[in-house]
């Protein structure tokens, strides 16, 4: 390994970058040549950069950047990308362009086009617009509840109920997120609990499938109330640990795992937290474990950092570091 790299490294500029990034690809695929035992052999990934990546970032990104972000994603492989979010511009300016974003985007047949719409005015704005798949976001804690979308936990699932019963009507699936999972910056801990109960909750609204930012232990609760095929998991890298959770996630029998190009994210009712694990570092470990994903690890590299080009700063993906470190 060493001495290719070392090789790759020495050749001129042009030839060393394909070089390079079908090392990194060929490496990834033949870390294992076996799976291993209790992983699953093929993992969806849920692209979440262009919504929950973007969604925080102060300075405006245009609609077409937005556009061609989404564009590059589907082109690198991608099956599931949230594309944006039916929110009111007044608590998310970012996510204005919602409807131009999601009407401009070039379809695929293949390809889930969702769109966050935390009530039945946002559901009914994305259903106008395309989306081919929606998504509410609540919370285990009380208080980021309150914050985040103002309201109870309890309010929260009766808002819920309005858009999935609409989505219901209009035949468009509907995938829950339960935030706070692991612990609030409010509240503290979480009970696994507490998360079952709001997980459950959702489950039986409609949600075809449940995201957790959850590992072991309270996977092992929530797989009470819900089978882990309908779970997923949706890891921040604040503390280093996004990877060795999926892993253990996947050890667990989830094979849904969401992530954002180039590690784009944060929240800001939530301090300190830094962005979503990336999709480039998650296709490479999958890759690595011999688990199949249908990503062209290189084109979604070259989609992480189209958008890194276009925010004026690096991208947090590891894998796609070090292509560029060895060019």
């Amino acid at each position: 390994m060493s001495r290719s790299w070392l090789f790759c490294c020495s050749m001129n500029s042009h030839f060393r970058k394909k070089k390079c990034i079908n090392l990194i690809d060929t490496l990834s695929k033949s870390y294992s040549q076996v799976s291993i035992a209790g992983i699953p052999s093929f993992v969806k990934v849920v692209e979440v950069g262009p919504r929950d990546g973007l969604q925080n970032e102060k300075e405006l990104v245009t609609t077409a950047a937005k556009i061609e972000l989404v564009n590059k994603l589907s082109l690198a492989g991608i099956r599931n990308i949230e594309v944006t979010s039916f929110v009111s511009p007044k608590w998310v300016p970012q996510m204005a362009d919602h409807t131009e974003v999601m009407k401009g985007i070039t379809r695929y047949d293949n390809v889930v086009y969702s769109a966050l719409t935390p009530n039945l005015k946002g559901f009914e704005a994305a259903l106008e617009a395309g989306a081919s798949e929606v998504a509410i976001f609540g919370a285990a804690s009380e208080s980021f509840s309150k914050k985040n979308i103002n309201c109870t936990i309890a309010e929260s699932i009766d808002r819920f109920g309005a858009v999935v019963t609409a989505a219901s009507r209009a035949r468009l699936p509907v995938r829950g997120y339960v935030s706070c999972v692991l612990g609030c910056p409010y509240e503290g801990d979480i009970a696994p609990q507490k998360v079952a109960q709001v997980a459950k909750l959702m489950y039986d609204l409609g949600c075809y499938e449940i995201s957790l930012g959850a590992m072991k232990a309270l996977l092992a609760e929530v797989s009470k109330v819900i089978p882990v095929e309908k779970l997923a998991v949706h890891c921040h890298d604040t503390y280093g640990q996004a990877l060795a959770n999926i892993l253990a996630a996947l050890q667990m029998g989830v094979s849904v795992v969401d992530s954002s190009v180039a590690g784009l994210g944060g929240c800001p009712y939530a301090k300190g937290a830094s962005g979503n694990v990336s999709t480039e570092d998650v296709v490479y470990m999958l890759h690595g474990l011999n688990i199949k994903t249908g990503i062209h690890i290189e084109r979604l590299i070259e989609a992480g950092q189209f958008i890194s080009k276009v925010l004026k700063r690096p991208t947090h993906s590891k894998v796609a570091q070090a292509t560029k470190s060895s060019l």
